[in-house]
């Protein structure tokens, strides 16, 4: 059984033999539009063995949906990173490039932390 499924409206484990993680009986949360979401990209170097990562947080909408802008901005910074638990990871310091794709691509950005 998957550890964390975010489809499953955060359900981690059930010993209820009838529960289905793959149908979507919790109701798959949707994307909202670029126009309605507000993002904040955060610089860190915590917990990262001393190495420089920008976080977008914020993201509302599937996991898909969020694969998809990580990977658009993974394209655009030319760079490494991942999205895992609702948070798009870019390796290095390229917060002003990330901020001006998200203007450009319609989401309202937000600078914080570090």
């Amino acid at each position: 059984m998957p550890k964390n499924n975010k489809s499953a409206g955060g359900l981690v484990y059930s010993t209820n033999q009838d529960v289905s993680l793959d149908s979507n009986e919790f109701g798959e949360m949707k994307t909202l539009p670029p126009n309605q979401q507000i993002l904040k990209v955060w610089l860190e170097k915590n917990h990262r063995g001393g190495k420089t990562a920008c976080v977008i947080r914020d993201f509302v909408g599937t996991y898909d949906d969020l694969n998809t802008l990580a990977t658009k901005i993974k394209q655009k910074c030319g760079t490494g990173g991942s999205a895992k638990d609702g948070e798009i990871i870019i390796q290095g310091d390229h917060r002003d490039k990330i901020v001006l794709f998200l203007q450009q691509s319609g989401y309202q950005v937000k600078k914080a932390g570090g």
